[in-house]
């Protein structure tokens, strides 16, 4: 468990994909707490918006920044802005990340792109920040439930994701050895109906939670101080997930092929091992 004080007025988040969906949620979050709050994104058509909820949520101040967090020097000029103007930093949220869809052998472009955004800007904005950060601050990175499972289908965004927990992780114990206040915390959403999975829908799909619901969430594992953030959803409870990160990591104990989860060879053996049972090494 690591230390999280609660916001407070006077205080500054900076949120990266701030401009909507679980990025604007917690901003307001923040917000109702009487944090000034700085909107990182690179949609500037939403920004007016954002602002405007951010502002009735009740911040101090809000400040909207248009920077590409895959660019280490747009970053290090955000950064600058963001001190000249509140002087500090006391909540971190490396949030922005894009999903456009990608193949192994890259035949869509688009990996490069998606490991420097949703890897990349983590890296950056916790490399360029974190070390100005006020004593006590807070940072979250938002990773995945694919980057754990890796299921296939998307191996992109699955690498840049598993990138992003382990990141997490050794700066939480970088920080923690080397005796920082900075508290780290690694945010594992389940399926929340944002842009990044719309595909043209325009109504929530029951399985899903809404922004606000995961921010909600959120803000009470951190006050008990979780790490690992891990949401369910209105499909999918916490014990399915935790079974599910089981069985994967038990394909390296038990010497299975990789993904077996969706391998015909072991269906049977996954589907009894989720009703409960023992898992079993065909």
């Amino acid at each position: 468990m690591t230390s999280f004080k609660p916001f407070s007025s006077g205080e500054v988040a900076v949120i990266t994909g701030g401009a909507a969906g679980i990025g604007r949620a917690v901003a307001r979050k923040c917000a109702a707490g009487g944090m000034s709050v700085v909107l990182v994104d690179i949609r500037d058509a939403d920004f007016a918006e954002a602002e405007q909820a951010v502002r009735a949520a009740g911040a101090a101040d809000v400040m909207t920044v248009n920077a590409d967090v895959a660019d280490r020097s747009a970053v290090d000029a955000m950064r600058d802005e963001v001190f000249h103007r509140f002087g500090r930093v006391d909540f971190l949220m490396c949030n922005a990340g894009i999903q456009p869809g990608s193949d192994i052998f890259d035949a869509s472009n688009t990996w490069r792109r998606v490991m420097d955004v949703n890897l990349g800007g983590v890296v950056n904005c916790c490399q360029s920040i974190v070390p100005s950060m006020a004593d006590g601050g807070t940072v979250v990175c938002t990773g995945s439930k694919q980057g754990i499972t890796t299921p296939p289908g998307d191996p992109a965004y699955n690498t840049s994701k598993a990138g992003v927990k382990v990141f997490t992780e050794a700066l939480c114990h970088q920080l923690r050895e080397s005796g920082s206040a900075v508290s780290v915390h690694l945010l594992i959403p389940g399926f929340v109906f944002t842009d990044i999975n719309r595909r043209g829908r325009t109504e929530k799909p029951d399985g899903a939670w809404t922004p606000d619901e995961l921010a909600d969430f959120m803000m009470k594992r951190l006050a008990l101080g979780d790490f690992y953030i891990l949401c369910p959803d209105n499909e999918v409870t916490r014990e399915i997930d935790e079974r599910r990160m089981l069985w994967a990591a038990g394909d390296i104990i038990n010497n299975r092929p990789p993904l077996s989860r969706w391998h015909a060879g072991y269906g049977d053996a996954f589907a009894d091992y989720m009703q409960g049972n023992p898992p079993t090494v065909p």
